[in-house]
């Protein structure tokens, strides 16, 4: 159950349900590292990674198997699962009483479960009919906290989006396959000069890649699943999702996503239009001006955001901000963030935190 703390005031007990997965791992980190008090975290996996012991804030925690009963006395109940699993026992916690923080795709589009980045639409995880809170899909959430600043003073009224997003956004099978594609091509400087030689180089890995091309030594127009016309999951998770959290459901979206031979950080170029005029010195002023953004912003110096340079952190980093040229009210920007902090981990546990807070003021 609850525990309370010096003064008195109610200590939440926490549930992490997926503790062992690449998110998790992340999301322990997180748990030490941040301020938030919580009171008693529960570790929760499958049958088959139960009984591990992880640490967290410092203490050794033995992970439990997923059954209804570990959500007993819960508060919060954050998931790090595969959609089936959070479609499952996502609403068996929230009928023990936890409220769910989910961050797999199974409720991000239901019209009754809020979708939250908390520095941009933090209200709506007060309004949870289901008891479910979702996630944003890490693509989105490399964007949003930049484009929620400018959509606040001038309104967004169409985002057109190139993503190049890590390996690791396809889990840890994504940042196994690029790690040995770069061990198979590492020191043969003639490959990439001659077409079909690096898919030659790579044809002794198996045949059950994540990607459907090579990714060592080339990018990949594709991330994602077949939607039809077309269009992959993960563009049409930009599209939906951004209009669901901005609050604009007319919002023009269109996005193309490409998979980089990037272990750890994805990188979307935007193109954003709004309802009216807004100058550069303007949006960089708006953007400086928000805690979880850093500006980076003058290429004349060499100074922009870069994967490299932001993985394992938390902040959205902002650089290359232009006005458009041929498009009235238009921005160009660049933003970069690690897919597994911000994109997954961080986001979920800003919102278990925003719950926690709320629960614990009653």
């Amino acid at each position: 159950m609850s525990a309370t703390d010096g003064a008195g005031g109610r200590r939440p007990t926490l549930a992490l349900v997926g503790a062992t997965g690449a998110v998790g791992t992340v999301m322990l980190d997180i748990l030490t590292e941040r301020p938030y008090q919580w009171g008693e975290i529960r570790l929760v996996a499958s049958a088959r990674s139960a009984g591990r012991t992880l640490r967290v804030r410092g203490e050794d925690v033995v992970v439990r198997a997923l059954a209804p009963e570990v959500f007993d006395g819960v508060d919060v109940a954050m998931f790090d699962v595969p959609d089936a699993v959070s479609a499952e026992w996502g609403p068996v916690a929230a009928a023990r009483g936890a409220v769910v923080v989910d961050n797999s795709g199974a409720f991000r589009m239901d019209p009754a479960v809020p979708l939250v980045v908390p520095e941009v639409n933090a209200a709506d995880a007060r309004v949870r009919p289901k008891g479910i809170i979702a996630n944003p899909n890490c693509t989105t959430l490399t964007m949003m906290a930049a484009l929620g600043a400018l959509h606040r003073r001038w309104g967004l009224t169409a985002i057109v989006a190139a993503s190049y997003q890590a390996a690791s956004g396809a889990g840890q099978v994504g940042i196994d396959r690029l790690q040995d594609e770069l061990a198979a091509v590492a020191g043969d400087r003639s490959l990439g000069s001659v077409a079909g030689d690096v898919r030659k180089a790579l044809s002794g890995l198996p045949g059950n890649s994540p990607f459907p091309a090579p990714l060592a030594l080339n990018v990949v127009p594709w991330a994602g699943s077949d939607k039809g016309d077309g269009w992959s999951s993960e563009e049409l998770k930009v599209r939906n999702e951004s209009r669901k959290i901005l609050g604009i459901p007319d919002l023009k979206v269109s996005a193309t996503c490409v998979r980089v031979p990037v272990v750890t950080t994805h990188s979307v170029a935007v193109h954003a239009t709004f309802a009216g005029p807004v100058t550069v010195a303007e949006a960089r002023a708006e953007l400086a001006a928000q805690p979880s953004v850093v500006l980076l912003d003058d290429a004349a110096a060499g100074i922009f955001p870069t994967p490299v340079d932001a993985v394992g952190t938390d902040p959205t980093y902002v650089g290359r901000l232009r006005q458009s040229l041929d498009f009235p009210d238009t921005l160009e920007l660049f933003v970069v963030g690690d897919n597994l902090r911000k994109g997954a981990a961080l986001n979920t546990a800003e919102i278990a935190e925003l719950v926690g807070a709320e629960l614990a003021g009653r």
